[in-house]
């Protein structure tokens, strides 16, 4: 890829990019703040975005790139993390926009930047090789693994995105700013691969305006959504829009819904749909490819690959192993993907869970995924996970439900379950908790459940 390509698109000067409460912020007031700050960054040196107001972030994002400095966006700012980076980037520094933020001796650089300055219309150029961003992942070793995304293949797959959100709501996605106009609410932090890509870059790159904040209780997301204008989209996670639609709160009408980052049920997209107004489009796919796939899950399971992607099925180590690799488009080097799929054809595909996630009980297989999609749609479940206990003596190991439902007992629950999947992965154990450790994003990890599960069956507690 040659020549340069715009730090925004779809914009003009005086187009709005973001909100910070009520206040609207122009693309040209957002070039000044990345051009003001990009004169503060140090001469040399990687940046860690710490910034948790969103507008911030991406001034910082911005400025990053025009320094030619990498910007580092790690799964967390735990004080291990942080020194974890330092060590491979001696010339690490923070950006922050609190003075209270602890960067674990990291030296800090401040972003006040709010939209004030006097606007540019000059919209700066990157070259499609720089370092747009550096996504780290926990990794299987608890070190960050590192993921660079260069300015070039990152345009492409947002413009591959914003294209199909266009598709979907009935715009033109042909168009030089096929979401102009749009005001996006996200759940999600900026730091996260799917944060950064369908909230900030979103609106960076299709004309669309995204809100500062990061609405996390229902009451503060109905408030953010009831505040700015229409058409406008929640970008969400399964689990915060589970919540967001059981609250007893008002539901704007929202005219999209964004949802990734876990498996969501047909039952939820159609809630969605019906509570909100909008059409619901789920997002598959990973940090080492960026976002592969899309479906209208309130009708179908089948997933359709962004624009130039294509899907290649090969053999395994093992008899009955596939592997499923990507590529095309945004992804420059076939990528293996994590996931089980059953391919219809090289753009078309049904996800059946990660290969991780694959469990054998008693012969039968199945997947976590699954079992956890089925507990899920069982009304009445807030929220719930399966857990496979380690090896037995036996040779026998029966699965464990941890369920957020105070008003079912352990075998209406299990009836249900019934119901929906074959008699040998149901639970040996429902265990009733008040919460799961779920992270920012909605997650809950393997690491994280199995030491919750662990913690709560030796102490007794649950039901």
């Amino acid at each position: 890829m040659t020549g340069t390509l715009p730090l925004l698109a779809g914009h003009t000067a005086g187009s709005v990019i973001a909100w910070q409460g009520a206040r609207a912020i122009t693309a040209g007031a957002f070039v000044a703040d990345v051009q003001a700050l990009a004169a503060r960054l140090p001469a040399h040196g990687a940046l860690v975005n710490l910034c948790g107001d969103r507008y911030r972030f991406a001034v910082g994002l911005g400025a990053a790139m025009l320094r030619g400095h990498p910007s580092l966006l790690p799964p967390n700012a735990l004080p291990a993390t942080l020194a974890g980076l330092r060590r491979r980037h001696p010339s690490l520094y923070a950006l922050v926009d609190e003075d209270a933020t602890d960067t674990s001796g990291l030296p800090a650089v401040q972003c006040s930047a709010d939209g004030t300055l006097p606007p540019v219309a000059e919209v700066p150029l990157i070259p499609p090789h720089q370092p747009a961003a550096t996504l780290l992942t926990s990794g299987s070793t608890g070190e960050p693994q590192p993921h660079t995304k260069d300015w070039g293949p990152v345009v492409e797959n947002i413009r591959a995105e914003a294209q199909r959100v266009a598709e979907s709501t009935g715009g033109d996605p042909a168009g030089a700013a096929p979401l102009a106009g749009w005001s996006l609410v996200a759940t999600v932090p900026a730091q996260h691969s799917y944060g950064f890509e369908s909230s900030v870059l979103l609106a960076m790159l299709s004309g669309a305006a995204f809100d500062a904040g990061r609405p996390y209780f229902p009451a503060d997301i109905a408030e953010r959504l009831a505040t700015l204008p229409r058409p406008r989209a929640l970008v969400t996670t399964p689990f915060h829009l589970k919540t967001f639609l059981a609250a007893e709160v008002p539901h704007p009408p929202v005219d999209l819904v964004l949802c990734a980052t876990a498996p969501l049920s047909p039952q939820l997209a159609r809630q969605s749909e019906a509570v909100l107004g909008g059409v619901l489009v789920e997002i598959y796919g990973c940090t080492e490819a960026g976002q592969v796939a899309t479906r209208r899950t309130a009708l179908t399971e089948r997933w359709q690959t962004f624009g130039a992607l294509r899907l290649e099925q090969r053999d395994g180590d093992g008899a009955d192993d596939a592997q499923f690799w990507v590529q095309g488009g945004h992804v420059v080097e076939p990528t293996r993907l994590s996931d089980v799929l059953v391919l219809d054809d090289e753009r078309h595909f049904r996800l059946l869970g990660r290969a991780n996630d694959v469990i054998n009980v008693a012969g039968k297989r199945s997947s976590l995924a699954h079992l956890n999609y089925h507990l899920n749609s069982i009304p009445g479940v807030h929220d719930g996970a399966f857990w496979l206990p380690d090896d037995e003596p036996d040779g026998v190991v029966r699965p464990v439900a941890f369920v957020v439902a105070p008003e079912l007992e352990a075998r209406t629950i299990v009836q249900a379950l019934r119901e929906r999947v074959e008699a040998v992965f149901l639970p040996r154990r429902v265990v009733h908790v008040p919460a799961l450790p779920r992270e920012a994003t909605g997650k809950l990890t393997v690491q994280t459940l199995r030491r919750f599960a662990q913690a709560t069956l030796q102490g007794g507690t649950g039901a």
